[in-house]
């Protein structure tokens, strides 16, 4: 299966909440009216929130980085374990 992980500019969310719309599961209000990612990390070098999801998670995800009017939402594909290694 494959894993995806989702990079989030917070700084850059301007409070559309588009993502909340299509994604409740993985994206909240904010008390400071931006979109949190629910269950992400802060990486301080690079000032993004991520979080890895599975394919199954992908599509809601996909949807509310596209429905983003700032682009703060960048999903890329990580890994693939699908594959079997054959002996």
């Amino acid at each position: 299966m494959a894993k995806y992980l989702i990079l989030y500019n917070r700084e850059a969310c301007v409070g559309a909440f588009a993502c909340t719309a299509i994604a409740p599961k993985d994206w909240a209000y904010g008390k400071d009216e931006k979109a949190d990612l629910k269950r992400a990390t802060l990486n301080k070098s690079t000032g993004l929130w991520e979080r890895v999801i599975d394919e199954e998670d992908l599509a809601g995800n996909q949807a509310s980085a596209e429905a983003c009017p700032v682009r703060a939402i960048t999903i890329k594909k990580i890994a693939d374990t699908s594959s079997k290694k054959r002996s």
